[in-house]
């Protein structure tokens, strides 16, 4: 889904790259309530992690192929608000070193392969958390959930910049049948890498995934009684 240049006209390419940069700054003041020792290591691994699987294309259908966005992913892992600042870094290395999307339309691929896939991948799971019973088995499932969702929102989202500023007379219900219908695919990948990493680490740190938190610190406290006595003095 990275846009290249001139897919979408000066004025909203500008817009774009407002939004994002605004975006950023409040994940930059959000991001200090979310870091903390065992944070902050891993938002680099997930951000590396989320790099290299996003150089690696899976087959979709007619000859396309895509890749995990990971906006979910991120967001589960370390938070939404540093997950939106892992995206953002992987999206500007990829512009600048590998040619993957626009320098034009950065703020572009920030908002829609960020911003939305983060904002909506958070809501979706926490909206689960709520309804799902509060076991720690869930999240994985959970999160698989959420990046499937956000997957296709994002690609509604480009069809509704498309439609303000897109720089091509192209039909707009052809371009959302054709977006939604491919990514919704990509999604189900999405969804199945999303849910083993996820799963991956719950099995062996689940105190590391932002997003188990909340399960953690409901789980009730067992208090086993004693199997040997002690006889009186």
């Amino acid at each position: 889904m990275h846009v290249p240049d001139g897919f979408l006209d000066a004025p909203t390419s500008v817009a774009t790259g407002v939004v994002a940069a605004a975006a950023i700054g409040v994940a930059l003041r959000g991001a200090r309530r979310e870091l903390d020792d065992r944070t902050a290591p891993l938002a680099g691994l997930a951000a590396a992690f989320i790099f290299a699987t996003q150089m690696l294309n899976f087959p979709v259908a007619s000859g396309t192929s895509g890749h995990l966005l990971g906006g979910a992913l991120a967001a589960i892992l370390v938070g939404p608000f540093t997950g939106l600042l892992c995206m953002a870094v992987v999206f500007l290395v990829q512009c600048l070193l590998f040619a993957d999307g626009g320098i034009t339309a950065l703020g572009t691929n920030i908002d829609l392969m960020g911003l939305v896939t983060v904002t909506v991948g958070w809501l979706v799971f926490r909206l689960l958390q709520i309804m799902l019973p509060k076991r720690i088995s869930m999240v994985p499932a959970a999160a698989a959930v959420a990046a499937l969702v956000s997957v296709p929102v994002a690609a509604l989202g480009f069809v509704g910049l498309y439609a303000v500023g897109g720089t091509v007379d192209i039909p707009l219900g052809n371009l959302a049948t054709a977006m939604v219908g491919v990514h919704l695919l990509i999604g189900i990948g999405e969804a199945a890498i999303t849910f083993l990493a996820v799963g991956s680490i719950i099995a062996v740190r689940p105190d590391l995934v932002y997003g188990a938190r909340r399960v953690l610190a409901q789980r009730e406290l067992e208090v086993r009684p004693s199997t040997t006595t002690r006889s009186a003095a």
